[in-house]
């Protein structure tokens, strides 16, 4: 037992490095989805040729204090353990990146406990600017649209690079229910969270929390 432990945190550690460098492939569910609609839209972008608004409204969005934390919601891990009814807390985006990359949908014990320890070896490998890279390429932003670059394009025909404050905010507002929400309908809801979240990623710029995965910050 305690040898096949060993090999399975090794070959985690050596996928964790691995994708450190070289973008991850597909996941578990991206593959589903390709399987269950017959293709999906997804195209690789770097973080250089992102619009800056993209990680702030990210940020601001899904993890405010990204900069600040090794990965793990904890406040968001006790109150789930105080819920016997049911599995939440808020992810943070590295518990994100954990599950996308690496894990399935669900909530269960097992699938949460490996995703805190696959959030532990991306924040102790890879730098908070790749997370937040791997972040914006594999999240779901609409039914079978993966990634900024892959959304920019569904929902304005344009290039990430070009999405500005506002559009960038809508996306990230649709993040908590991508098949149903989109950027672009008008939805009151959208509408007021985009415009919340454009407030709160100029605020996270302003006051240096941001530092972490903007270049202009780092340079």
């Amino acid at each position: 037992m305690l040898k096949a432990l060993a090999i399975a945190l090794g070959l985690a550690v050596a996928l964790v490095i691995l994708f450190r460098f070289v973008n991850p492939p597909p996941g578990i569910h991206m593959t589903a989805e390709w399987l269950r609609l017959g293709g999906i839209e997804r195209e690789w972008v770097s973080i250089d040729e992102m619009a800056d608004y993209l990680p702030l409204a990210a940020a601001a969005a899904e993890d405010a204090n990204f900069c600040q934390h090794w990965g793990l919601d904890f406040a968001g891990i006790r109150s789930a353990f105080e819920d016997g009814e049911r599995l939440r807390g808020g992810s943070t985006i590295s518990q994100q990146v954990a599950k996308n990359v690496f894990l399935w949908q669900g909530r269960t014990w097992l699938r949460k406990g490996l995703e805190a320890g696959f959030t532990v070896l991306i924040e102790v490998f890879w730098p908070k600017r790749r997370i937040m890279e791997v972040y914006l390429n594999v999240a779901e932003m609409g039914e079978g649209v993966f990634g900024v670059e892959a959304a920019a394009r569904h929902y304005w025909k344009m290039d990430a690079a070009k999405l500005g404050p506002q559009r960038s905010s809508r996306l990230m507002a649709v993040l908590p229910n991508p098949r149903e929400w989109s950027p672009v309908a008008g939805t009151r809801f959208v509408t007021r969270r985009g415009a919340q979240i454009e407030r709160g990623a100029a605020t996270i710029r302003a006051d240096g929390r941001a530092a972490c995965f903007l270049k202009a910050a780092q340079s």
